[in-house]
């Protein structure tokens, strides 16, 4: 039973993940909108939906699903905060969204990353 909710974790984390990159990779509004907000446009989007892409792909690979967990865990902890400081909770009047899926994936992530701890190479040594 745990290992099939740590699976539908990691397919939601990276779905979540994936499907942004639609809207990044193509300049939507929404997307330039959050950038150009916080002056990052283009750079930062276009960066960012490769660092989701890595992370995603990371995530659903056995090997190396502690390290897709902390680098996404590393992007989302950067967009709660610019929500947090900058952007706001509702960007374009879409309710919050965007904020709540990133809370997801960071708790997800974190649930992630914890189940992963012992295949973690630096930790595994440790304990």
């Amino acid at each position: 039973m745990k290992s099939y909710l740590f699976f539908f974790f990691r397919l939601i984390v990276a779905v979540l993940l994936l499907q942004t990159l639609f809207f990044k990779f193509t300049a939507a509004p929404e997307s330039v909108y959050i950038f150009e907000s916080l002056g990052m446009e283009p750079y930062g989007r276009i960066g960012s939906g490769i660092a989701e892409l890595i992370a995603a792909v990371l995530i659903l690979l056995p090997r190396t699903i502690w390290l897709g967990a902390l680098l996404s865990l590393g992007i989302i902890a950067g967009a709660i905060f610019f929500h947090l400081t900058t952007l706001g909770i509702e960007i374009m009047e879409d309710g919050g969204t965007l904020f709540f899926l990133a809370v997801l994936v960071f708790i997800f992530s974190g649930m992630i990353l914890w189940n992963q701890r012992r295949s973690i190479p630096l930790l595994n040594k440790l304990l």
